[in-house]
């Protein structure tokens, strides 16, 4: 709960602040970021991450599946298990 308290209220005074920047800042920090982000060491960069996200996300994958499958299979109670459990009521 105090989580999203805070969550809130940073919403609150964020827009509070951007409220009284108005429109003239807004577009500055707008015309900044589209600089920033049109760079072309900025977008050589961000295709290094893409090609590096691409080459391990078949990994990662299946890293994901097998874990998954260890989780449920010592989450899963065996056959004998279940049945003694159901004998038991």
């Amino acid at each position: 709960m105090r989580g999203k308290l805070v969550l809130l209220l940073g919403f609150g005074i964020g827009y509070l602040l951007g409220a009284r920047a108005g429109r003239g800042r807004y577009e500055q920090i707008k015309r900044t970021f589209k600089g920033f982000w049109e760079d072309p060491r900025v977008k050589q960069q961000v295709q290094v991450v893409e090609d590096f996200a691409r080459e391990k996300a078949p990994e990662v994958v299946d890293f994901l599946g097998d874990t998954a499958k260890k989780v449920i299979k010592r989450k899963s109670p065996t056959a004998s298990e279940s049945k003694s459990t159901t004998t038991k009521k």
